[in-house]
């Protein structure tokens, strides 16, 4: 199994230093570039301090400078909200500048209030065909000279630049849905699921989900990531800490899910916690049981579970609203005393 770092940056509150949640991130990207994680991941949001990701291009390009190895992934850019001709040309410019480390990931957006301020009149729930029109569009950009009359978008013949220095970028696919994975499975695509706080089960769906998409549409010849919130602690207060952090950053994400409540200059008001307590997504006890939380014995039997499952790649999602030195020490955890595991794992199996 290959390891993945999800993170953003992120304030909780106005009082968190801008600078200090820059430099936590690229200190948590070198820390995963040393320790051999396969690709960072960098989100797209507007208008939101709990995930500051205007542009995944830019801050990929700037961690790209200081971390030398490890592969950088866009998780994911939401086609709605860009032209193919700027799309095509951001992604292979990273390209270039990067010598030739891009993965590029492309999805379908998650908060209706986002498309109300970046794409006024869009469902969220249709935005799946701008993203099945725009990655055509954008690979035939990388090859040459294109002319486009879709739906959604229409130019006369253009190209993009730069071209790619790959000369096959991977492509990722965020999918949950069926339409999706079918969608990744035709297309060639990787596959990057999230199951959100669902327990387990919602992973063995998606798994059986894209069994069905291989059926309809041949084999997979793609690598297939798991993304979950995780903390790795050794002490009942980092472990109270991480519980009442992700709960907390659950307030902020129930509200702009379900669109119940205001956003103050970027800062989600939270849903009352009465709410919280009678979902079972963010019940205390069935978070530490779904998320990758735990200590570094109980995350490896968890981590085993979905190796077992065929899933090539666990995405290790840093931003939860937790203290960044307990971010650190997790990290330095998962690093230390759960990838070695792993890396045994793989080597009796080459045995």
């Amino acid at each position: 199994m290959k390891f993945h770092l999800a993170i953003n940056l992120e304030r909780m509150n106005p009082a968190t230093d801008m600078k200090a949640v820059r430099d936590h991130t690229l200190e948590m990207v070198k820390m995963a570039d040393a320790a051999g994680f396969e690709i960072v991941w960098a989100a797209e949001h507007h208008a939101l301090e709990m995930t500051i990701a205007p542009n995944p291009f830019q801050i990929l390009g700037w961690w790209a400078e200081h971390a030398k190895r490890i592969r950088l992934g866009v998780g994911v850019v939401n086609a709605a909200y860009w032209h193919p001709i700027n799309l095509a040309g951001e992604a292979a410019m990273l390209d270039l500048l990067s010598d030739g480390r891009l993965e590029f990931g492309i999805g379908s957006g998650a908060y209706q209030r986002e498309f109300d301020r970046m794409k006024p009149g869009l469902d969220q729930r249709d935005s799946w065909r701008y993203m099945q029109e725009a990655l055509p569009v954008v690979r035939k950009l990388w090859t040459g000279d294109y002319a486009h009359d879709g739906e959604y978008w229409q130019f006369p013949t253009s190209t993009s630049c730069p071209k790619p220095l790959q000369k096959e970028v991977p492509i990722w696919v965020a999918a949950r849905a069926p339409i999706t994975f079918d969608y990744a499975v035709a297309e060639g695509c990787n596959i990057l699921s999230w199951p959100l706080t669902m327990p387990m089960s919602e992973a063995e769906t998606y798994r059986r989900r894209l069994d069905d998409a291989i059926s309809r549409h041949g084999p997979f010849r793609g690598n297939w990531a798991m993304m979950r919130h995780a903390a790795v602690y050794d002490t009942e207060d980092d472990r109270q800490d991480a519980l009442a952090a992700i709960r907390h950053v659950l307030g902020q994400f129930g509200n702009l899910m379900m669109q119940k409540g205001d956003v103050k200059n970027g800062f989600p008001d939270q849903v009352p916690l009465e709410e919280l307590d009678g979902n079972a997504r963010v019940d205390p006890g069935m978070l530490e049981e779904n998320l990758m939380f735990g200590s570094p014995e109980q995350v490896v039997a968890k981590l085993k579970l979905y190796q077992d499952l065929g899933v090539d790649a666990f995405v290790y999602y840093a931003s939860m609203g937790m203290d960044m030195e307990q971010q650190k020490r997790s990290l330095r955890l998962f690093i230390d005393r759960v990838m070695p595991e792993f890396a045994q794992r793989e080597m009796a199996r080459a045995g």
